[in-house]
């Protein structure tokens, strides 16, 4: 909360290899490290290492590769150093005492958080980051500050174990999930088959899909070898001599862990695709408004591994081989990036939910959104969805699910009884958007945003500058792109909650012409519940809002 570690550290900001990164120079670290993705995204050349470190809880830690001589620029010096590749929290380097020792007699002021040391007959000083004004009293000191004059609040913090599951929760919905406790439990063994196991069709005459694996990094080779012993042991993986072959590749997970992934591009370029209707969020979310009044209990399943919760039909298994640089492998249940795998898991989730659909479900791959207007008429549904999960041999991850919440976030949207809002988590990813340098960063935010364009009052028109640039060889950005980037990002800054529509109710639509485009917004007794709007196209208005098609109701 003081911002500092220890008193025998000092934090500072650095480039490797013109890549911003946070160092901790430690006198207590024996050797110097840096984090896995530091390194990829680095391209530091890794080598073998079988160096274990013995950190602060006990844990001992093997490295997963070695950097001889790293460039390290920290403020005005250049320097280098050999780092270990080790997974770090709260720092990107550790610079230690195997560095520390080549710098001669050190003049360090931990209390200024000062370096001061003679580099190659240069004198050099480190100037460290300052921790926050805020810090800690100790206990010992407290009754002597009681004495004076200072007012303020007095905060005793207290170390607790939290469990995912120890949210408030109504009594009786604990007991529901007490009596469905195998639902949200690590599966063992294959599911069973069902109607849906999936299946790949492949074109005429299409011949067996071969490519080589990629190249590894050194330290991903070790992991992949982890991985691939995982899925071993819990069987939904087997050897293989199948003439098909795809590669694997690793993405690094939102904690820092890797995920394994199969590049099935050439696979699904011979697949025929099928026609199977993915469900549309906004049509969904239509549906949580009741015929008299709004559902005010939600809770949120989210199923554990999804895709590997429905196993492969027995005549494709062969298809799904993939091989690493020590064997060849292949699926017994439905791997990520097949071409037709979404389609396979909505249509087991449409089939057996289908009784309960639309009426206080809503079911979006593996997210299942229960909704009800009393606690009593919730518990029921809610047991009725799980003991679905539980007759269909699926299960959910409790930690990943929310119970009984008056308001719940679902498919980047949070859902009340008062309507619905944008996920604040994405409107501050908006806001913290850099200036987009190139087309990729710039379809990225024009993505997200207009994800949530129902939001925004007239998002076409202020977007239009930006859409422009998207076409061929236009990319240039000018002061009419920087504007419309500043505007559209301060009107995502406060989206308006919008309402739920009541199909029992007329609706009303305003329009409204602009310079750039149209605008409309749909309302009902006042209060709106979209926006929609439409950029200028060669001169005339293309809107298709306009038309009596558009509107359903």
């Amino acid at each position: 909360m003081a911002g500092s570690l220890s008193p025998k550290t000092m934090r500072i900001e650095g480039f490797i290899n013109r890549q911003k990164v946070l160092i901790l120079i430690d006198t207590g670290s024996t050797h110097s490290f840096v984090d896995p993705y530091v390194a990829r995204k680095s391209k530091l050349l890794v080598g073998k290492s079988q160096l274990t470190v013995k950190v602060a809880n006990g844990d001992s830690l093997l490295c997963q590769g070695y950097c001889r001589a790293v460039p390290i620029q920290l403020q005005n010096l250049k320097t280098t150093a050999n780092l270990y590749l080790l997974t770090l929290g709260g720092c990107d380097v550790v610079l230690g005492v195997d560095w520390l020792q080549d710098l001669g007699s050190i003049l360090w002021n931990f209390s200024d958080l000062t370096m001061q040391f003679d580099f190659r007959v240069t004198k050099v000083q480190l100037q460290g980051i300052q921790p926050s004004s805020e810090a800690l009293e100790v206990v010992e000191d407290v009754p002597n500050l009681l004495k004076g004059s200072i007012k303020g609040i007095w905060l005793q913090l207290i170390g607790e174990t939290v469990m995912p599951s120890g949210e408030n929760r109504e009594p009786v919905l604990e007991q529901v999930i007490k009596g469905f406790k195998d639902v949200f439990a690590e599966p063992h063994g294959l599911p069973p088959p069902r109607s849906h196991d999936h299946k790949i069709k492949l074109l005429e005459g299409a011949k067996p899909t071969c490519v080589r694996p990629y190249r590894y990094p050194y330290y991903q080779t070790a992991e992949i070898e982890k991985l691939v012993a995982e899925m071993l042991k819990s069987g939904i993986i087997r050897g293989s001599q199948s003439p098909y072959s795809s590669p694997v590749l690793l993405v690094r997970k939102a904690d820092g862990s890797w995920r394994m992934c199969v590049d099935y591009r050439a696979l699904n370029k011979d697949t025929i695709k099928d026609m199977y209707p993915i469900p549309n969020i906004d049509e969904l979310l239509d549906e949580l408004y009741g015929a008299e009044f709004f559902s005010e209990f939600f809770s949120k399943l989210d199923l554990r591994s999804g895709y590997h919760q429905i196993r492969m039909h027995e005549g494709d298994i062969q298809k799904t081989a993939f091989r690493t640089h020590e064997g060849h492998y292949e699926f017994m249940v439905m791997p990520f990036g097949l071409t037709n795998a979404p389609s396979t898991f909505q249509g087991l989730m449409n089939e057996i939910f289908k009784p309960y659909l639309r009426k206080f479900v809503l079911v979006f791959f593996d997210d299942i959104l229960i909704y009800s207007k009393s606690l009593g008429e919730h518990v029921k549904h809610l047991q009725v969805v799980l003991g679905t999960l539980r007759s269909h041999q699926l299960y959910a991850k409790e930690s990943k699910c929310k119970f009984g919440c008056h308001e719940v976030e679902y498919l980047g949207h949070l859902i009340s009884k008062d309507g619905v809002k944008a996920d604040p988590h994405k409107i501050s990813a908006m806001q913290q958007w850099p200036l987009p340098r190139n087309l990729k960063a710039l379809r990225g935010f024009l993505g997200l945003t207009g994800y949530y364009r129902k939001f925004v009052k007239n998002y076409g028109a202020i977007a239009a500058p930006l859409t422009a640039l998207l076409r061929k060889n236009a990319f240039l950005w000018t002061s009419n792109a920087q504007e419309a980037f500043e505007r559209l990002k301060a009107s995502m800054a406060s989206p308006p909650v919008l309402s739920l529509p009541n199909f029992s109710k007329k609706f009303v639509v305003e329009c409204d012409a602009l310079g750039e485009g149209l605008g409309a917004m749909l309302m009902q007794e006042g209060k709106p519940i979209a926006y929609f709007s439409q950029g200028l196209k060669g001169g005339a208005y293309h809107c298709p809002l306009m038309r009596k098609s558009y509107w359903p109701w």
